[in-house]
């Protein structure tokens, strides 16, 4: 796509003709050391038998390991691992909010106490 080597155009003008940054084109990806791949392994490890630790506590569980490894690396790392802690999200106890629907029932036929006599039988003076 963008070559190096043109005859006519250089590196800058083939990047703006496809929309696409110097630093874009010139980008060289980096690996995954040892060392950060061990962490992601105990890692793994730690939330396979903990699926509800958060990345704090992974954090503090590796610490007692003797693996020491901050909560934003352990944030990071999870993330990327695609790792979630499991626990109860907001809003879970709400109902659907179609079963709150209720104008697709027909009415029902209202019972009418009004030739009912209430009385005040002492128990709440103050609702007579």
């Amino acid at each position: 796509m963008i070559r190096g080597d043109h005859p006519e155009l250089g590196v800058s003008q083939q990047c703006r003709l496809v929309k696409l940054s110097r630093s874009a084109f010139y980008y060289m990806p980096v690996g995954i050391d040892a060392k950060t791949l061990a962490l992601m392994k105990a890692i793994d490890r730690v939330f396979t038998k903990y699926p509800f630790f958060g990345s704090r506590q992974i954090a503090a569980y590796l610490r007692r390991d003797g693996i020491v490894a901050g909560r934003h690396r352990v944030r990071r790392l999870m993330a990327k691992m695609g790792l979630e802690a499991i626990y109860k999200r907001p809003k879970t106890s709400q109902p659907h909010p179609r079963h709150l629907d209720l104008s697709r029932f027909r009415a029902a036929p209202s019972a009418r106490l009004s030739h009912f006599s209430f009385e005040c039988d002492g128990a709440f003076p103050a609702q007579c």
